[in-house]
């Protein structure tokens, strides 16, 4: 995951030895039922996890039977088939390869809310020690119920949703009642792919685009951006927060 470089630092204009941590970035072959579906730029943890998110969250299936690490293939197996057909890919602004299809509703649970205290708990928790030791990761987490069921990290922001949401699948969790928090920008594609899992509330340290925000809309998705200290922006479908009777939300 990481590996010890001889580095100079400089403070001040004086500058003195160091050894930094890096992190390692590797490349992996996705396959889904013995088809070649993507290859991945991605941290070297949470593999299973990450194969079974990325066909999840790319709608390429509805459910996930068994994942297999070969050397740096992952493995990926599905008794519903494979939708990939007819499917256009992109590049995403954060490098990925995403697969193109209209925007999935998401209902979500219906009492699923949240409050101010608990989007602050969500954001405090949206680090990990690998990147208390490199800053070179993304973080996200996985919340349901107010408790914090898993975290991921990875040098790309779509590889962590890709691992929260395997992490789900692999697991049995009910994504229908979940909260994401993720330190990454939310672009079109990213949003996606939390709209393809079902979960319904997106918390980002970070800003949205213009296209994240109306994907979000589209797909009836609670989207929270710049959620810092105690301050954080609402996007779209405010009626998920619990906020004070007198607050105006023009929403």
């Amino acid at each position: 995951m990481i590996h010890i470089h001889h580095a100079i630092q400089v403070t001040g204009g004086v500058p003195r030895e160091t050894d930094d941590a890096i992190v390692i970035e590797d490349r992996f072959e996705l396959l889904l039922n013995d088809r070649p579906v993507a290859t991945m730029v991605a941290s070297r943890d949470q593999l299973r996890e990450l194969g079974a998110g990325y066909v999840i969250s790319e709608g390429l299936v509805r459910c996930v039977d068994t994942v297999i690490l070969d050397g740096d293939r992952i493995l990926v197996c599905s008794g519903t088939g494979c939708e990939m057909n007819g499917k256009k890919q992109e590049t995403g602004s954060s490098g990925g390869q995403s697969f193109l299809s209209p925007s999935k509703k998401v209902a979500g649970s219906p009492d699923l809310r949240i409050t101010p205290e608990e989007v602050i708990a969500v954001t405090r928790e949206i680090e990990t020690e690998l990147w208390r030791k490199t800053g070179g990761v993304h973080c996200s987490v996985l919340f349901s119920g107010g408790r914090l069921l898993a975290k991921s990290s990875d040098v790309g922001r779509h590889n962590t949703v890709d691992k929260l949401v395997g992490h789900a699948a692999l697991n049995g969790i009910d994504l229908s009642r979940c909260v994401i928090g993720c330190t990454g920008r939310q672009p079109a594609g990213m949003v996606r792919k939390s709209a393809n899992a079902g979960i319904p509330i997106i918390i980002s340290r970070a800003a949205s685009t213009d296209k994240g925000i109306a994907e979000a809309e589209a797909a009836g998705i609670t989207l929270i951006g710049f959620s810092r200290g105690d301050r954080f922006t609402i996007y779209t479908h405010p009626s998920r927060v619990v906020l004070p009777e007198n607050g105006t939300t023009g929403l």
